[in-house]
């Protein structure tokens, strides 16, 4: 298939005089070539950069530059939501920041031009719960969990995430941003087991982080989304379960989006209010990646993510 060219790749393949030079790079030799090549062309290339050429490249880079927050207050952030997250069983876990390339446009079906790649099979993390899918299925593959297989596996993480596209310049909206991340991996067992009760547990952890810190109530959006038979009957099932758990927690139901390939079965949102504002704060779903990776129909992940700088701006 024919990649599809922007007018500057365009312009740029006219000058080289190299008209199938992406096709060449692509099909004709291996990644690992490709990533030798591409080393070699770097150095050669930073060996005529000048330090002034390299402040004039972090001075034009709005990825590189430091975030805008107060670092002790997000650090301290961090380890309450980890801390909260651990006495729910979720096991805190320290992420690489990079990951295989093409974690976010594999697995999550993301646009990969929205991640930064690198070199050495490589692409700057741009959503953690891709790698603690990996994560996961490595564990399970390996045998090397110590989950019996009928429990559940349930991580949690804080990470630095850069994301290439461009937010504007909204309060929040951040080149790198601290996300906190929960994933929790299991098997289907019949009658929603597995949706109903790794998903009062997320939504238990977040109330109790944002009453505990923030001294706040959420409210959760529950949107229809492919991927499951009866995704309203799914909600319905799943809104009796929490009643039944006398969660206290107000639910809503959202507007479907079957064009939604992201998460399935079900997206839900995020809400609180924090003094006199209002967040949409993060959001979660069932995915098939782990299905997908270890080709097994009854393997279950939920994932869910909160951002954290907006919440000590």
């Amino acid at each position: 298939m024919e990649p599809t060219l922007t007018a500057d790749l365009e312009r740029i393949l006219r000058k080289l005089d190299q008209a199938d030079l992406i096709n060449l790079l692509v099909d004709r030799i291996s990644s690992s070539d490709l990533n030798s090549l591409l080393l070699k062309v770097f150095s050669e290339k930073t060996k005529t950069s000048s330090p002034n050429d390299l402040f004039k490249r972090y001075k034009n880079n709005r990825f590189v530059h430091p975030a805008d927050v107060d670092v002790l207050l997000l650090k301290r952030l961090e380890l309450d939501v980890l801390d909260i997250a651990s006495k729910h069983s979720f096991s805190p876990i320290q992420l690489s920041p990079v990951a295989p390339l093409g974690c976010s446009s594999v697995l999550g079906t993301v646009d990969q031009n929205k991640a930064i790649s690198a070199l050495r099979g490589t692409e700057v993390v741009s959503d953690a719960t891709n790698l603690l899918a990996l994560h996961i299925s490595k564990l399970l593959k390996s045998n090397d969990s110590n989950d019996k297989r009928d429990n559940f596996i349930r991580f949690s993480t804080t990470h630095r995430h850069v994301r290439a596209q461009f937010f504007g310049d909204a309060p929040g909206m951040l080149p790198h941003f601290h996300l906190f991340c929960m994933v929790t991996s299991g098997l289907d067992e019949g009658s929603y087991s597995f949706e109903k009760q790794s998903l009062w547990e997320h939504i238990k952890v977040y109330q109790n982080i944002f009453k505990t810190l923030f001294g706040s109530d959420i409210e959760i959006i529950l949107s229809e989304r492919s991927g499951y038979k009866d995704s309203a009957g799914l909600i319905s099932r799943l809104i009796k379960h929490g009643n039944d758990l006398s969660m206290n927690v107000s639910v809503s139901r959202g507007e479907p989006n079957m064009e939604n390939q992201y998460y399935k079965g079900l997206q839900f949102t995020l809400k609180t209010i924090i003094g006199e504002t209002e967040y949409f704060i993060g959001d979660g779903g069932f995915v098939d990646w782990t299905q997908n990776m270890l080709g097994s129909r009854k393997e279950r992940l939920l994932i869910s993510a909160i951002g954290l700088d907006r919440l000590i701006l």
